[in-house]
């Protein structure tokens, strides 16, 4: 993965993080995703964190 499109998604619920790709052309907001939190067992809403 191209380092320059790396994001880091962190947990709203636990120190959880995830890393993925952003497509910043057609992004410009930070992203919110619901995703699986395997800390919790749970969905929990992941949010764009400063890297």
């Amino acid at each position: 993965m191209s380092q320059i499109r790396l994001i880091k998604l962190k947990s709203t619920k636990s120190p959880h993080v995830i890393w993925t790709r952003k497509n910043k052309k057609t992004t410009e907001r930070k992203i919110e995703l619901t995703k699986f939190d395997p800390t919790l067992r749970k969905r929990v809403v992941f949010k764009e964190a400063k890297k």
